[in-house]
């Protein structure tokens, strides 16, 4: 696979003074995300060596697997970016009056307290994964997912507009494992709003 086709991990090396999320939770983080990362290129060109070779076939078991994984993988990677690209130290804990995402908020939810104890509820369900603000692209409207492992429940075509790791790796420095409630209040104290708001179509 030629180089210009590998990704490269993203720089967060500024990610830093978040409320509640410790900047050694951050770097450890990181090198987690990094690791996806490196699995995607892997995975990707020894995929793209097997099809090169013509040897792609649905009923070989370690192209399915490889495959499947790949999916997990990129899930892993793209994820987190969205993750970190959404957090900001020194963050508001609510987007500002008359923005663009509240209004948005407003238009699915009512008011932006009802979102936020959506979001939260959601973020805190039992099981490893992730929250999701969507955006259907047909109506505009928003809601809260909960993506399992990496890459399950994702709506096809809808827009991610904000992202928080649910994972235990993502807040166990910081928090027991019981106290992912506590996390999900932290994580919305850093929220970059104006990232949010680039992100809605």
């Amino acid at each position: 696979m030629a180089d210009a086709k590998k990704y490269a991990p993203r720089d967060y090396s500024k990610l830093r003074g978040l409320t509640g999320i410790s900047d050694e939770q951050i770097q450890e983080h990181l090198k987690l995300y990094e690791g996806y990362v490196k699995r995607c290129n892997a995975l990707t060109e020894r995929l793209y060596s097997i099809c090169g070779e013509g040897k792609a076939s649905g009923a070989d078991p370690v192209y399915a697997e490889l495959t499947r994984r790949l999916g997990f993988e990129y899930g892993g990677m793209v994820n987190h970016e969205y993750y970190f690209e959404n957090m900001v130290g020194g963050g508001e804990a609510e987007p500002p009056a008359g923005s663009r995402f509240r209004k948005a908020v407003e238009v699915s939810f009512g008011k932006f307290e009802t979102w936020r104890a959506d979001f939260r509820a959601v973020a805190t369900m039992p099981g490893v994964g992730w929250a999701f603000t969507f955006q259907d692209p047909s109506t505009g409207w928003l809601s809260n997912q909960f993506v399992e492992l990496h890459q399950d429940n994702l709506v096809a075509g809808f827009r991610p507009i904000l992202v928080m790791d649910g994972w235990e790796h993502a807040f166990m420095r910081d928090y027991l494992a019981t106290e992912r409630a506590r996390y999900v209040d932290a994580f919305l104290e850093n929220v970059s709003w104006d990232t949010v708001e680039k992100r809605l179509g």
